[in-house]
C-alpha cells in the first residue's frame, strides 16, 4: 500500500522517499503541506464482509487495518491490536459485561421488521481510558509509535493541538512511552473543567501542556505552521498525533464495520446510517472511506453545533472557514472548530482525486478566504458520497438531553446529542440510524446539571480529578513562541 499527498506529493516526486504506512506513520503533514490518503481504497466484497461477522474487535481491527499496513509483519500487528482492544482498557461503558464488545451497539429504539422499521442506537465508543471516541485512534498510535520507534532505533516528539478530547487521549496513550514527548496545545479556558483537569493533572516527564490564548483554529495553525517549517521540525523530529495523522483515521474506520454488523445482527438491515458529530471532519472521515471500502453506508449524518462551517458547505457548496473572533464558545466545546483539517481528504476525492485542485483550493483557505464549489460539476456529485448534514444549538442540545433521558433513561453528552439531534431529523424508517457517542457525560457536568438538574456519575478512578494540582504554560497565539518552549524543553 503505498500513499499520497493531497497536494500531489507522491513516492515519485523528486526528493521524496516511498510512502509506505510506518513512513508516513510519524509525520503528520506531507512536504507540501498536503494530508496522506492511500493511492486507493481497498475494496471489500459482500462475501468477505460476511466472513467478517462475528470476529474479534482485534480481529476485526486486523482485517480492515491490514489491508492499509503491509510494512509491518502480520504477526506483530495482530500482537499491537490484541494488546489495544482489551476489555481493560475500554473498561469504561454502562455495563461491564459488554466490554469485551468495546464499542457495544445500544439500542434506544430496537428494530421492529414487522412495522418496517429499522430502529435508532448508540454506538459507545467512549468506554477508554478518558472517556471519549478518540481513545478508539489513540490507544493504538501510542502503541505503533513505541513499536516503530524501536524498531528503527528512533525518538519523536509529538505536537498536537486539541479543542478537548484529543488532548487527553493522546497524553494517555503517550504517557511513560519510550522515545516519545508530547507538546499538546488546548484553547486557553475554552474545554470544560474535567477536560482541564484530565491533561494538566498529568505530571509525566515526558507530557507538555501549552494553553495558547485563542480558539482551538489558533492552535492548530500554529501546529501546522511549526511542521511546514521543515528545518525545525527535522531537527526536533516533530510528529503528529492529531487526526490529520493517517493512522488515526485508519483506526477509526474499524468501528464503522463493528456498528454495521451490530445493527444488521438479526438481518433484517442490509444497510445502516451514521450520525456523527463533527467538528475537525476526521471522525466521519472515516465513514467516507469505509463507504468508499464497500461497507453499506446509506448516509453519513454530518452534524455541527453552532459552527456550521461544514453544514454551510454540505448545503451550499460554499466552505467558508471562520476567523477565531468569529468562532463561537459553544456547550459542545470540541467542535468549537471553524476551519476542518480532515476535510481536505474529502475534497480529494469529491473532486476526482486531482491534486492540482485541492492545491488551487486550499491556497485560498490557507490565506483566510473560502471557495464555492455551488454549480460546478463537483458539487453535482455530492449525493454519490452519501453526505446530509445539520446543526444544533444550545437549546437543541438541553432538549435532547432531556428527552433521551425522559424517554429511554439515558444520559448522553452534548456532542453526542448533536448527533443523536440531527441524526433524528434524517432518520429513513426502514433504516437503522447509529448515532456515534463521542464522549461519556461525565466531561461535560456543567450542561448536564443544566439539562436535567443533577451529576452525571463518573468511573471511581476519575472522582476529584478537577482538585488535583495542574500543570500548564499559558501563553499568547504565537509560533514563534511555542518553537521556542519546544527547544527548551528538548535541550
Amino acid at each position: 500500500m503505498r500513499y499520497i499527498s493531497t497536494r500531489g506529493h507522491t513516492a515519485s516526486s523528486p526528493n521524496s522517499s516511498a510512502h509506505t504506512f510506518t513512513e508516513i506513520l510519524l509525520g503528520g503533514l506531507a512536504p507540501d503541506g498536503g494530508l496522506y490518503l492511500p493511492e486507493a481504497y481497498p475494496q471489500i466484497g459482500r462475501d468477505e464482509l460476511e466472513q467478517w461477522r462475528g470476529l474479534s474487535y482485534a480481529d476485526l481491527a486486523y482485517a480492515v487495518l491490514s489491508r492499509f499496513i503491509d510494512d509491518i509483519p502480520a504477526a506483530d500487528l495482530q500482537a499491537l491490536l490484541a494488546r489495544t482492544y482489551t476489555a481493560e482498557v475500554y473498561c469504561n461503558g454502562r455495563v461491564r459485561a459488554q466490554a469485551s464488545e468495546i464499542t457495544p451497539l445500544l439500542w434506544l429504539e430496537p428494530p421492529d421488521p414487522a412495522r418496517g422499521e429499522g430502529g435508532l442506537a448508540i454506538l459507545e465508543l467512549s468506554n477508554g481510558p478518558t472517556l471519549a471516541f478518540k481513545d478508539m485512534a489513540m490507544q493504538l498510535l501510542g502503541n505503533l509509535f513505541e513499536y516503530v520507534l524501536a524498531r528503527q532505533g528512533e525518538e519523536i516528539n509529538i505536537l498536537g493541538a486539541t479543542s478537548g478530547d484529543t488532548g487527553s487521549s493522546a497524553e494517555y496513550a503517550m504517557r511513560g512511552k519510550q522515545g516519545v514527548q508530547v507538546f499538546m496545545l488546548s484553547p486557553h479556558e475554552r474545554m470544560s473543567a474535567f477536560q482541564r483537569a484530565q491533561m494538566y493533572s498529568l505530571h509525566d516527564a515526558n507530557i507538555h501542556n501549552i494553553a495558547v490564548r485563542g480558539m482551538f483554529d489558533d492552535a492548530q495553525d500554529i501546529v501546522k505552521a511549526v511542521s511546514n517549517d521543515h528545518a525545525f521540525k527535522a531537527k526536533y523530529k516533530i510528529g503528529a498525533v492529531n487526526s490529520i495523522n493517517w493512522a488515526r483515521v485508519a483506526a477509526q474506520i474499524v468501528y464503522y464495520f463493528k456498528g454495521y454488523f451490530a445493527a444488521t445482527a438479526g438481518g433484517n438491515a442490509r444497510q445502516v446510517d451514521f450520525a456523527v458529530p463533527s467538528g475537525n471532519f476526521g471522525n466521519i472521515c472515516a465513514g467516507h472511506i469505509a463507504r468508499m471500502m464497500g461497507l453499506p453506508i446509506g448516509r453519513l449524518v454530518l452534524a455541527t453545533n453552532e459552527n456550521d462551517v461544514l453544514d454551510e458547505f454540505f448545503r451550499s457548496g460554499v466552505y467558508r472557514p471562520r476567523a477565531a473572533a468569529e468562532t463561537c464558545a459553544t456547550s459542545s466545546p470540541s467542535m468549537d472548530i471553524s476551519k476542518a483539517s480532515n476535510f481536505e481528504r474529502f475534497v480529494f476525492d469529491l473532486v476526482g482525486r486531482d491534486p492540482a485542485m485541492v492545491r488551487e483550493l486550499w491556497s485560498a483557505v490557507d490565506a483566510g478566504r473560502s471557495f464555492d464549489l455551488s454549480g460546478t460539476s463537483f458539487f453535482a456529485r455530492l449525493p454519490e458520497f452519501g453526505f446530509v448534514s445539520g446543526k444544533s444549538s444550545h437549546a437543541d442540545r438541553l432538549a435532547t438531553i432531556r428527552r433521551t433521558f425522559d424517554r429511554y433513561g439515558l444520559m448522553i453528552d452534548t456532542h453526542t446529542a448533536d448527533g443523536l439531534k440531527v441524526g433524528s431529523e434524517w432518520r429513513t424508517p426502514e433504516i437503522p440510524m447509529i448515532v456515534l457517542e463521542t464522549a461519556l457525560p461525565v466531561k461535560f457536568e456543567e450542561t448536564l446539571v443544566e439539562a436535567l438538574g443533577r451529576k452525571p456519575e463518573r468511573p471511581a478512578s476519575l472522582q476529584g480529578i478537577e482538585n488535583l494540582p495542574q500543570r500548564v504554560a499559558v501563553m499568547d497565539v504565537s509560533v514563534d513562541a511555542v518553537r521556542s518552549f519546544i527547544a527548551q524543553h528538548l535541550r
